[in-house]
């Protein structure tokens, strides 16, 4: 069988198989879609596609945010349950 039946000229998928969307972000932070944008790739246009791709290096951004990182959240939450008991 050829693999020239299965060449495709869409853009590919960002996913690298790491799905997990990260609770304040909502994004995955394998690939950085949005899981609405995840669930329609296969649908969208090319156009729609690149202007996502584009978007994914500031999106990376988004979860180095300093409000995005585990302990930043961790310590909030301590505060919180000081200040309360």
């Amino acid at each position: 069988m050829s693999d020239s039946i299965w060449f495709r000229r869409e853009i590919e998928s960002p996913c690298v198989k790491v799905c997990v969307i990260h609770p304040q972000a909502r994004i995955c932070v394998g690939c950085h879609r949005t899981a609405d944008e995840i669930a329609a790739w296969s649908r969208m246009t090319a156009e729609e596609r690149r202007r996502i791709m584009a978007e994914l290096p500031g999106r990376c951004e988004a979860l180095r945010a300093a409000a995005n990182r585990p302990s930043r959240r961790r310590a909030q939450r301590r505060a919180a349950q000081s200040a309360q008991g």
